[in-house]
């Protein structure tokens, strides 16, 4: 038989992808997978990159990842700044490598967008000189040319950013939100290094075989997705709990040193602190700032108590709230998309921890040992699609709220909203209390007049 080719090679290695709402259990599973097909794991987690901040980005153990090699952790210092391409470039060397050695891939992790820059080419991949000029992380630091480019963009204001935007491509403005920041400094960046607008690139991988409205096709076309679900009651109750156990093993601590550390530095250079950039995006700096910068000796007060429970009270409420966000993601990108190229999903309920043995990893083995052999599935059906959404990147201005939004679905989800009703009753008050007044000042003054003109009419007549 004749030895196989790198091509027939790699066209058998599936790509493993394991997706879920935050604490329902993807370590775990990738994890047993890996361990039982020989696989290794790249974690796509946009905190997790960072070294250090172990327990707020929940990264695996180090006792887990003696088990099975774990990729993409700790990989640059906070608060320096890593972005989606230089993960996809970095995690696409490291998946070639693996699929060379006939091991296979396993992708995990909560960070949607990338997890997306993996299995599709929607960031420019098609452009060589792109993937030149952005460089990979070999080193462990980004490109120093692209990092200079996004420092001067950075510099600049959302209206001057959006105002530029428009000017260099007007149709790719037409898609964003002027306040929408990283979006809008992505685009440029690509007019920047590339010399061609963002919007032509992307209408060229449309066009591309396999293309669609969100980009370019699939990349790795032999792979599968695993998604943990949870009933939502159940989720809610579970990561309230992972909040509390990691207070436990020391949250706060692990904030009390970074902070200490970084505002020396921001203090030293006059800057105020920036919740939007690097590891400050993780849920758990936000919420917990006001008590962090108390001063050491008011942390036992009862003024400091009051904050603490505050900010742990608020950091459940995010962290369910982005179970939710990672849930409607995946329903959109993966199961309303029908002009995409989409993996095969396949549903795993980690409801019943009791069950997980049923329920999750023997349904789980079953679909990749099918995929590693190149076959189909049997005793687990992939999930069908659901109605796909109808989404036009136009843009619309609330009057009553004074707000822009862009495209139909966020428009339509704002017109039913329960603010916007509470607000079209206020203004709709608003306008009737002003025509009562209007009407009852006019009514005064006609009333006045009714008094006025008899005289004067007498007078006439006399």
């Amino acid at each position: 038989m004749a030895a196989q080719t790198e091509s027939e090679m790699l066209s058998r290695v599936p790509v493993i992808v394991v997706l879920g709402a935050t604490g329902s259990g993807k370590s775990k599973l990738a994890i047993e997978i890996a361990k039982k097909f020989g696989g290794e794991i790249l974690s796509a987690d946009s905190m997790q990159v960072y070294k250090g901040m172990d327990i707020i980005t929940n990264k695996v153990t180090k006792e887990e990842q003696a088990e099975v090699p774990h990729h993409m952790l700790d990989l640059v210092d906070p608060p320096a700044r890593f972005t989606v391409v230089d993960f996809r470039n970095a995690a696409l060397k490291i998946m070639d490598r693996l699929m060379k050695q006939g091991k296979v891939p396993i992708l995990v992790g909560g960070t949607n967008y990338y997890i997306e820059s993996i299995l599709w080419k929607v960031l420019v991949s098609g452009e060589k000189d792109f993937i030149e000029r952005s460089g990979s992380l070999e080193d462990g630091q980004p490109d120093t040319k692209r990092v200079r480019i996004e420092s001067d963009l950075e510099a600049m204001d959302n209206r001057d950013l959006y105002r530029r935007l428009q000017e260099v491509d007007p149709d790719m403005a037409k898609r964003l939100h002027p306040n929408n920041r990283r979006r809008i400094i992505r685009s440029l960046q690509v007019f920047e290094q590339l010399g061609r607008t963002h919007s032509a690139v992307l209408q060229e991988q449309r066009e591309v075989a396999g293309g669609s409205e969100l980009g370019g096709p699939l990349r790795f076309p032999h792979s599968c997705i695993l998604w943990l679900q949870c009933k939502q009651s159940v989720l809610d109750e579970r990561l309230d709990s992972r909040v509390d156990d990691m207070i436990e093993r020391g949250l706060v601590e692990e904030l009390l040193r970074f902070h200490e550390k970084y505002n020396q530095q921001r203090i030293a250079i006059n800057v105020e602190a920036d919740y939007t950039k690097g590891i400050f995006q993780s849920i758990g700096f936000k919420e917990f700032h006001k008590y962090l910068m108390l001063d050491p000796s008011e942390r036992n007060s009862e003024y400091a108590q009051k904050l603490f429970k505050e900010a742990l009270d608020q950091l459940k409420l995010v962290t369910r709230r982005y179970s939710r966000k990672q849930l409607r993601w995946v329903t959109n990108r993966f199961l309303r998309q029908r002009d995409r190229q989409v993996p095969p999903v396949y549903g795993l309920d980690t409801s019943d921890l009791t069950k997980w043995e049923e329920n999750v990893y023997k349904p789980a083995k079953h679909v990749v040992d099918c995929f590693m052999k190149g076959s189909t599935p049997t005793e687990v059906e992939p999930m069908t699609l659901v109605e796909a959404l109808s989404n036009k990147p136009e843009s619309f201005h609330c009057d009553i709220c004074d707000r822009l939004f862009v495209g139909t679905l966020q428009w339509e989800a704002h017109r039913i909203s329960k603010k916007h009703q509470r607000f079209a009753r206020r203004k709709q008050m608003e306008r009737t209390l002003s025509s009562f007044n209007t009407n009852k000042t006019n009514g005064a003054e006609t009333a006045i007049n009714s008094e006025v003109e008899p005289t004067v009419d007498t007078q006439k007549e006399v």
